[in-house]
């Protein structure tokens, strides 16, 4: 017997961006019965929003096999796991003065369209306890990558005292359990990159170098995305745009235009965006255009759901859970 989310959206999804919807979901679990990985993109505020409640549970079933996100994606679901209980949604946000928004200010609330994360229990807690792990790569003169940083500060243990939400409704420490390579690029653009350069601009760590760079992450990705298409291949399920889904899907041409060496195109392609097709948008370019750059290839599953990623990701992940 169906799943009462699956019957629904099998039985009533059945045109437009609603069947866009059911044919990416049936495409990923064809995905997924063949063999092949799967890639998952997080753009915009996607921790903040708690794609959690589902994405965890995904990786934890093995449905998730490497994430490309922003460094907000990545430090807000540890923000929300240590001070959940601060956060204030503002259902009326798009009545809000100037002033409205500088009284937001003065309480140390920093809002993501309804939601204001919390500058002191968030942002500063986090950066008290990550200080010890960045000042012990300086001390000891070794290099990692943010999610690396961010699992060793799981796994120590230092924030469980301060856990405000069930882990399970963590899709980072689901990640850190499973040990999923997560490619952060443009890191320096989040909270926690800024803090990382006030240290050391003060001085108290010594050196940048400690966080290993973008271009390090393409060249591990190369690595990671030439060993598991060996037998299958990858898929990519991107959700929003930006930097998180143009940086990965890039690996594909560089390893065949630039190192000249034979890979897979994309065996799969799925975006979740709001951004309506247009003229030199990259966000709203239709998944054909990536079949020019060497991405895609004719015969590739494409689907473009044109909708809210908070709607229809969860739809998609409680389709293929059976929820």
């Amino acid at each position: 017997m169906a799943s009462p989310v699956r019957a629904f959206i099998d039985y009533h999804y059945r045109h437009f961006n609603a069947a866009a919807l059911r044919d990416a979901a049936r495409g990923y679990e064809e995905q997924l019965q063949q063999g092949n990985k799967m890639l998952v993109t997080l753009a915009g505020a996607m921790s903040t929003a708690e794609l959690g409640l589902s994405l965890a549970e995904m990786i934890r079933r093995d449905m998730v096999h490497a994430i490309s996100c922003t460094g907000a994606n990545l430090e807000e679901d540890l923000y929300n796991l240590v001070a959940h209980e601060h956060y204030e949604r503002i259902p009326n946000y798009r009545d809000l003065s100037a002033e409205d928004e500088e009284a937001l200010l003065e309480r140390g609330l920093n809002r993501v369209t309804d939601t204001c994360i919390p500058e002191d229990e968030a942002m500063r807690r986090i950066e008290k306890s990550i200080w010890a792990e960045w000042e012990a790569a300086d001390t000891g003169k070794t290099r990692a990558f943010p999610y690396e940083y961010a699992y060793r500060l799981l796994r120590s243990g230092a924030l469980k005292q301060y856990y405000q939400i069930d882990p399970k409704d963590s899709w980072l420490v689901a990640a850190c359990e499973k040990d999923l390579p997560i490619i952060t690029p443009g890191w320096e653009d989040s909270t926690l990159g800024n803090m990382f350069t006030a240290w050391v601009r003060r001085g108290e760590l010594s050196r940048f170098s400690i966080v290993r760079s973008g271009l390090e992450a393409m060249s591990f990705f190369i690595d990671w995305y030439k060993a598991n298409t060996v037998e299958g291949g990858v898929g990519f399920f991107q959700i929003g745009g930006g930097i998180a889904g143009d940086f990965p899907i890039c690996v594909v041409p560089l390893i065949q235009q630039d190192l000249q060496q034979d890979a897979k195109v994309w065996s799969y392609f799925c975006q979740i965006s709001d951004s309506t097709t247009s003229y030199g948008s990259y966000s709203g370019a239709v998944p054909n255009e990536k079949i020019t750059w060497g991405k895609l290839s004719a015969n590739t599953p494409k689907f473009i759901i044109e909708s809210d990623a908070t709607i229809v990701a969860p739809l998609i992940f409680a389709y293929l859970l059976g929820w």
